[in-house]
């Protein structure tokens, strides 16, 4: 029996890369994106393949449609199918509002939310001509609460959550399910450059007083992408903080 296929974009590095290996893992096929770092990319692949998945390394810019679109291309003449599509590809480009520039809200509007709308939209008439298929979005438990000096990241992160809801009252017929994990204070390269002190300030606010890890938000995913009655929902994996006020 073939193995089923996820697609994950931005898998070289942090909750990409976790959610590759989380998946190689759990039986799937694996198809690792990213936008600059080749040698990180290959490096997930290795664990995949040590886990005994078939892996699929490609470069592609989630901008760009062609990029988009060439990137499914590739999956379907390697494994015929795309079973899950994993939308991670994200940046920052933290300012407050009166200093921030114009492309750098037009940067993460289209990396996070247009590139949202690319992956979904190609991986969509995939899966509806197979008449099956889960999309989970990683959005961010900004997109919910908000953050000073964070406008265009919220505004991309609470895009991708309204858009997971409309697009699961559209394919959800065609037993498409679409749902959403929002991750809070997750250990990752950029938690890393924080100082002590914020991170001390941080895991005082979080009720199980500690930072979250990727495998955490991995799990997450994968238990969206097999859970057969669940669609439209988001998932938070923040330790308690945002239910605590």
């Amino acid at each position: 029996m073939n193995r089923p296929v996820v697609l994950i974009t931005g898998a070289s590095k942090g909750i990409g890369a976790a959610t590759a290996l989380t998946f190689a893992q759990a039986g799937y096929d694996v198809v690792i994106n990213y936008s600059s770092s080749e040698t990180s990319a290959n490096q997930v692949a290795s664990l995949c393949q040590e886990a005994g998945a078939q892996t699929l390394v490609i470069k592609a810019n989630v901008a760009d449609v062609q990029d988009c679109n060439r990137m499914v291309e590739e999956t379907l003449n390697t494994f015929s199918r795309i079973d899950v599509l994993v939308n991670n590809a994200g940046i920052t480009r933290d300012g407050l509002l009166l200093r921030m520039s114009e492309s750098d809200f037009d940067d993460v509007l289209s990396i996070n939310l247009k590139g949202t709308f690319n992956c979904s939209k190609l991986v969509a008439k995939v899966m509806m001509k197979q008449r099956s298929g889960a999309i989970v979005n990683v959005s961010s438990i900004i997109g919910i609460v908000g953050n000073a000096g964070q406008a265009n990241y919220a505004a991309s992160k609470a895009g991708m959550i309204g858009f997971t809801k409309s697009l699961a009252l559209e394919l959800g017929a065609r037993g498409i399910r679409v749902n959403a994990v929002a991750p809070g204070f997750i250990e990752t390269d950029m938690t890393h450059e924080l100082t002590q002190e914020i991170k001390d300030a941080m895991m005082k606010r979080i009720p199980l007083k500690s930072l979250g890890q990727v495998k955490d938000v991995a799990d997450g995913i994968l238990f969206l992408a097999q859970a057969p009655y669940i669609s439209a929902h988001t998932l938070v994996i923040d330790g308690g903080l945002t239910h605590v006020g």
